[in-house]
């Protein structure tokens, strides 16, 4: 395996379909307080990232001298959604197995930032800032959640596959790069945006 990959996990095709499916078993499991907080602070953690591209690409935001542009948007989706992913399919378990399933989602979410920054597709600051946002969301989430939500069934499980896949399908019709790159030229008037060579 070629671990310079490892960011692929990463990817907002992989992450916002789970992201999805996250919120689709908790409102079939009628666990309203979890999903109200995930939906709430994964969409913010994503938004953070988001208006952090819009800005450089409009406005040439950023600090130079760490080498910071925008946050990687690979490290916070992969280190909020696989975390929570853990903690909702071992709730179940023993306690210690459940902080370790998800010390262990951590632990590989910074895997993943080590491999962006391997990669050249992030800094070290870039891959660092998104993975405490993501971390930040998965702690929040268990925090707004007050315990274990409701144990999964057959209808919650199928509900998040459903919309896993549509997100899925969703995104593929879909290039959020260009439309970043739209939002970031409408609000700041150029005509061009400021170039970066890689943002994950």
């Amino acid at each position: 395996m070629d671990w310079s990959k490892l960011f692929h996990l990463g990817d907002l095709s992989l992450t916002l379909p789970a992201g999805s499916a996250i919120a689709a078993w908790l409102l079939a499991a009628r666990a309203w307080r979890a999903a109200l907080g995930w939906c709430l602070v994964f969409g913010l953690a994503l938004g953070l990232v988001a208006a952090t591209k819009v800005a450089f690409l409009g406005w040439d935001t950023g600090l130079p001298a760490l080498g910071y542009k925008a946050v990687s948007g690979h490290a916070a989706g992969f280190t909020a959604a696989v975390p929570t992913l853990c903690w909702l399919v071992t709730q179940r378990c023993a306690p210690a197995v459940r902080r370790g399933a998800a010390l262990l989602a951590l632990g590989l979410g910074v895997a993943v930032a080590m491999a962006l920054v391997h990669a050249g597709e992030h800094t070290p600051a870039e891959a660092v800032a998104g993975w405490i946002i993501g971390t930040a969301a998965f702690l929040c989430t268990v925090h707004l959640a007050g315990g274990a939500p409701a144990p999964p069934t057959g209808r919650a499980i199928a509900c998040a596959a459903l919309a896993s896949g549509a997100t899925a399908l969703a995104l593929h019709a879909v290039s959020v790069g260009y439309w970043m790159v739209r939002l970031a030229l409408a609000l700041s008037g150029n005509s061009y945006p400021y170039p970066w060579d890689n943002c994950g």
